[in-house]
């Protein structure tokens, strides 16, 4: 039977870059929660981001034992940030028989300023399509991640 991968990784630590190479190098369907919110409702989403984003999770979360159960893997790009949504994502797929590995991207909190410069400056210039992340909005993902332990983690990929 066919896997999942699961990305994590704070915002701009290369999750997005990773997850290609990933989908290429498996021949797999790579599934972002991003890229639905970013087609569907452009940059400014409002008050209703979380929820359209909890929805879009739930989705996805579905929307990849279809495609498992053809036989083609999954790699699902959306950080999995906190503790309680990595034990969810693993029991999710445990419970259904399905082989789940989760890779976390560590990087240094000066590559991790670096990389959110560059995205920003790549979104104003209308390079990529991306939400732009403000001092005030890298401090709040800041505070939302948590670190995994290493025992969470099944690859551990540095820089």
């Amino acid at each position: 039977m066919a896997k999942v991968i699961l990305i994590c990784g704070k915002i701009c630590s290369g999750k997005s870059t990773y997850a290609e190479r990933l989908r290429i190098e498996n021949k797999a369907v790579l599934l972002s929660i991003d890229e639905i919110m970013l087609v569907m409702f452009g940059l400014y989403v409002g008050d209703k981001h979380d929820e359209y984003v909890e929805k879009t999770e739930k989705y996805l979360f579905d929307k990849s034992v279809e495609i498992i159960e053809t036989g083609i893997d999954v790699i699902l790009d959306w950080g999995l940030w906190t503790r309680d949504e990595r034990r969810y994502a693993k029991e999710f797929y445990s419970a259904r028989g399905i082989e789940n590995e989760i890779h976390y991207l560590n990087i240094s909190n000066e590559t991790w300023k670096t990389r959110l410069d560059k995205r920003n400056r790549a979104v104003s210039a209308g390079e990529i399509i991306a939400y732009p992340v403000d001092d005030n909005l890298a401090a709040k993902f800041g505070a939302i991640f948590e670190m995994p332990d290493r025992d969470e983690i099944d690859v551990w990929v540095e820089g």
